[in-house]
């Protein structure tokens, strides 16, 4: 009778599945929408567990929006590259001279996402994706303020019983106040997904005032997140978006700028003087991050580095870092070796390389480039990986449709796909071309489809 009713409740639950992905499929900018909300606003310890495995609700939701969406892919190097980096992790873990955890996390935390962003443009217009992505910033960096101001996060209420929510879920302080972090798990996943979601903001649908009013709103509580790459990463953002993104009014870039000048001069103090007061702790967190570099020197061709474990709870690192490794680019070296980070970082160099055109840059190639000297200051945690994968992903989809669309020539569509402008960020929709309609964000107010 068991069996039987176990039965019974998986055809229920495979039923239910169904119902769920053809209901999104129908419904694109909703399944883009749920994503996001997921992704900014549950936290990475909530999901189920299936065996051994444990998948957190964005990753659970994530392949559901890639089954759900499906959509065409043209082919780059980049994503060659990807499935060679997935291949080398599970091939590793197959022969055993990797731990099956890394290669988990490489189809999980890094694969799927990057999918997801390489498929999303196919279903879901530009310009859609930019406002939604926009305003879950935007309501993410109110409740942060809230979270400084409360001294209490919402997301951390309701205890859950696993890892991830003890080494996650506690809050923290630097010099005795509270670092703000959101659903994310850390001050700097919040403060670097904040940082990477301000050129949305700037190239959002928008009016001037409103996008200058929410640029403020993140800046803000990115710099109650107190976190030095955060504050970093935002600074670049914010800057290569009003450098290189096209579509911007010049009011805007002038007033932002300003703004940004004056924000400087409001913030440095401040920060300065909690770093002061923290002392040892934020100098002991810089000296420590300067002193991994030493650890390049166990990375093997193929392989994890002897002796290392990676982050297990009550687990060890090499030699004295027995807490952490905040790393990406040292810590995929000694885990997956170095043939493996050569592709990894050739895959983020394919990326940066076009975002520094103004003909060819993008919002989210300017995330990934703005982010990426981070990655020598920080691992990939929680599910700000994730969204750096995504991003990383859909930065590749625009420029793969920005060359498709080049090719196919004036008045020429490339295999029924119309290209959808908005602030020179293309979507792929494949539909008939509406008629243009003018937009004051880009210069001369040239037209565009919305």
């Amino acid at each position: 009778m068991s069996t039987i009713a176990a039965i019974g409740t998986a055809l229920v639950g495979l039923s239910a599945l169904v119902v769920v992905v053809l209901l999104l499929r129908a419904m694109p900018r909703a399944t883009f929408a749920l994503w996001a909300a997921v992704m900014f606003f549950v936290p990475v310890w909530v999901g189920a567990g299936l065996g051994n495995l444990f998948l957190s609700a964005i990753t659970v939701v994530t392949l559901v929006a890639i089954v759900a969406l499906g959509g065409d892919l043209r082919l780059s190097v980049v994503d060659l590259l990807m499935a060679v980096l997935v291949l080398l992790a599970v091939a590793q873990a197959v022969l055993g001279v990797v731990e099956i955890s890394y290669a988990v996390t490489t189809v999980l935390e890094w694969a799927l996402p990057y999918v997801w962003g390489r498929l999303v443009l196919s279903r879901v217009p530009a310009s859609f994706i930019i406002d939604c992505l926009a305003l879950c910033a935007v309501v993410a960096a109110g409740l942060a303020v809230v979270e400084f101001i409360t001294r209490t996060n919402l997301f951390t209420l309701i205890p859950f019983d696993n890892s991830l929510y003890e080494t996650w879920g506690p809050l923290q302080e630097r010099n005795g106040i509270l670092r703000a972090e959101g659903a994310w798990g850390h001050s700097i996943a919040l403060g670097a997904a904040l940082a990477m979601s301000s050129s949305f903001i700037l190239a959002s649908r928008w009016r001037p005032l409103v996008r200058v009013l929410a640029l403020i709103l993140v800046a803000g509580a990115t710099t109650l997140t107190l976190s030095r790459i955060g504050l970093l990463t935002l600074v670049l953002v914010i800057a290569l978006t009003l450098v290189l993104l096209p579509g911007i009014g010049r009011t805007v870039r002038i007033v932002v700028a300003s703004a940004g000048i004056l924000g400087g001069l409001v913030i440095a103090p401040f920060i300065g003087r909690v770093l002061a007061g923290a002392g040892q702790e934020a100098a002991g967190s810089a000296g420590y991050r300067g002193t991994l570099f030493s650890l390049f020197k166990y990375v093997r061709l193929f392989g994890s580095a002897p002796s290392f474990k990676g982050a297990t709870v009550g687990g060890d690192y090499l030699g004295s870092f027995a807490k952490s490794i905040d790393n990406t680019i040292l810590l995929t070296g000694l885990r997956l070796g170095w043939f493996a980070l050569a592709v990894f970082c050739l895959i983020i160099a394919l990326i940066i390389i076009p975002a520094l055109s103004p003909a060819r840059a993008g919002t989210a190639s300017i995330a990934v480039t703005a982010t990426a000297p981070s990655l020598f200051a920080v691992a990939l945690i929680t599910q700000f990986g994730m969204f750096f994968w995504f991003l990383a992903g859909l930065a590749v989809a625009q420029q793969v449709m920005r060359e498709a669309g080049s090719n196919a020539g004036p008045g020429r569509q490339s295999r029924g796909v119309h290209p959808v402008h908005f602030g020179e960020d293309e979507a792929a929709v494949p539909v008939p071309s509406p008629a243009p309609r003018r937009d004051p964000l880009l210069p001369g107010g040239s037209s565009h489809d919305v």
